[in-house]
């Protein structure tokens, strides 16, 4: 893929249903991957696709999104807002003041191909532009938790076993400046 021809913007309703496709696609085959259930598969998605729509509609959301298009679709997603559930869980609460970065899925033909780090840097030198200096970011998914140690480095807590046995929730605490 060539980079000139990707775009990372916010989105707006027409690229809403091109970002559904890569909630679709990415979270059932990532969770596919993990043995994790079509209703929890189900859940997740329509969760993802209330935050975006709300992002794009309603102007006091508190989540910011970003898109990877390429020509005119959506290819890929990210968002930065509040800490999720299992991260106030883990931290006992510690990270409630800092944005969470998410809702990070890339379609599954081009992943591993630059897109995700794309848009990573794209959200963060937004966030950096706003006066954001941390961010965290969790995991649960093993294979994609390998990618964030080596992006992200060492975590900030690791939930033993949140999941069942074997299966860890990671958190991570970064700051802005180290990434742009």
């Amino acid at each position: 893929m060539s980079f000139k021809d990707l775009v990372i913007i916010k989105p707006d309703i027409p690229d809403l249903e091109s970002a559904y496709t890569v909630f679709e696609q990415s979270i059932t085959l990532a969770f596919e991957e993990e043995g994790i259930s079509p209703e929890e598969t189900s859940q997740d998605i329509a969760h993802k696709k209330a935050l975006l729509l709300k992002s794009v509609t309603d102007t006091s959301s508190d989540y910011i999104f970003m898109v990877a298009k390429l020509d005119d679709i959506v290819i890929g997603t990210i968002s930065y807002g509040p800490c999720s559930h299992e991260i106030g869980v883990c931290t006992n609460n510690e990270l409630d003041d800092v944005g969470e970065l998410g809702s990070l899925y890339v379609l599954p033909e081009y992943q591993g191909q630059g897109v995700g780090s794309a848009l990573i840097n794209a959200m963060l030198k937004h966030l950096h532009s706003m006066g954001v200096e941390q961010f965290c970011l969790d995991c649960g998914l093993k294979a994609a938790q390998q990618r964030w140690l080596r992006k992200f480095g060492a975590p900030y807590k690791v939930a033993k076993d949140y999941w069942g046995e074997g299966s860890d929730h990671i958190v991570w605490l970064c700051n802005v400046k180290d990434f742009v």
